[in-house]
């Protein structure tokens, strides 16, 4: 079967079949997503007071591509490309740091700017028509939204806050110092899963009480028949108020303790990034699925805390839980999903889409499939 004759009929959730198992290890139908998808999308890359000091800098991979983000001088910030002007060398390979005087090619000591202006190009000041204004780091793309920064490959994406409308009043219900993070960790996992494998896992409640014994702790922690997941367009939440019994939260007592929120808050934007808060826990949580081909995906976890602040036992508690226990009962889940799809015996399955338990149905999850679909299809 051609990638063109790879069709699905997403009309009706309820009485048609899911997504083709084909859609999730096929590599015409990856290479369509970068292309259609990824290239063209927005990346979020750190938030803003990653960028407090002149060469405090984040880098972003975007399968062969590599984009620094950079604080200048005056602390404006930067986007560009990762790569010298002169031959192609890549030029910083640290996830993050601190570049207090310029960036320098190791290669032949092409110097540049914090703002990507050429400073300096050895022995190139007897050669025609050189000039060293024509010769910066070629910029990317940049937005700030609800603080974090992003980036995108393509001039003329939407906006962010066009195509994210709602979103960042609905983070700031629940997340009150999403002005005043500090990152505290950082951590990325592969993970052999399709990228949709890993997030339409985490877009639906049908498993909570159903899978392992994790995420019966995390239902426990909630109003469970309360949970909602919202879908409004290009992102979607997927919300549950406290269960306000509860004493205790991730092994820790909850007196004397703080929070952003007491609520299960989540919001996604299209296609692959997440905000999060976990019940009673002080961070701001980012889950992003990068995909690194059909069947592998780069999982990055990031935890952020009010700065300045210490962190509360309970929220320390909370992403060992998370790093420990509850990713990898999820990932265990997306390995032998991922294995399955391959199976003769498959093909395609069904959505539970049951209104008298919206709390567990997969109603973000055909609705993120169908989001999917139409980028490469329409």
């Amino acid at each position: 079967m051609t990638i063109a004759q790879m069709t699905w009929d997403y009309s009706d959730p309820r009485t048609g079949t899911s997504m083709p198992a084909s859609f999730f290890f096929d590599q015409g139908v990856f290479d369509e997503e970068k292309a259609k998808i990824f290239m063209n999308c927005w990346h979020v890359v750190g938030h803003i007071n990653e960028f407090a000091n002149p060469g405090d800098f984040v880098v972003q991979d975007i399968f062969e591509q590599s984009v620094v983000v950079m604080a200048g001088r005056g602390g404006e910030i930067s986007a560009f490309h990762n790569v010298c002007r002169h031959r192609g060398n890549r030029l910083i390979d640290e996830r993050r740091g601190n570049r207090p005087g310029v960036i320098r090619c190791m290669y032949h000591s092409w110097c540049y700017n914090q703002d990507g202006s050429l400073r300096g190009a050895p022995r190139t000041e007897n050669l025609e028509d050189f000039n060293k204004k024509d010769w910066g780091l070629r910029h990317v793309r940049f937005e700030i939204f609800a603080n974090f920064v992003f980036i995108t490959l393509d001039e003329n994406a939407p906006a962010v806050a066009e195509i994210a409308s709602g979103a960042e009043a609905e983070m700031r219900r629940f997340l009150p110092d999403l002005d005043n993070l500090e990152l505290a960790s950082e951590s990325d996992v592969i993970v052999d899963a399709n990228w949709k494998v890993i997030q339409e896992n985490s877009i639906e409640g049908y498993h909570f009480d159903l899978s392992g014994p994790v995420h019966k702790d995390l239902a426990a922690l909630i109003n469970f028949e309360g949970y909602a997941l919202t879908p409004y367009g290009q992102w979607w939440t997927y919300i549950g108020p406290p269960n306000k019994g509860a004493k205790e939260a991730y092994g820790v007592p909850l007196e004397g303790s703080t929070w952003q929120t007491d609520w299960f808050f989540n919001i996604g934007i299209f296609p692959n990034t997440t905000f999060y808060s976990f019940p009673y826990t002080d961070m701001v949580g980012t889950f992003i699925m990068i995909p690194l081909g059909p069947e592998k995906s780069l999982l990055r976890f990031g935890y952020y805390k009010p700065k300045g602040r210490p962190m509360p036992p309970v929220t320390e508690a909370a992403i060992e839980w998370m790093n420990t226990q509850l990713g990898p009962e999820d990932i265990e889940l997306n390995i032998t999903n991922q294995k399955g799809l391959h199976s003769l015996g498959f093909g395609s399955g069904k959505y539970l889409i049951d209104p008298a338990r919206p709390n567990q149905s997969e109603n973000l999850v055909h609705h993120f499939h169908t989001l999917c679909y139409k980028a490469i299809r329409e």
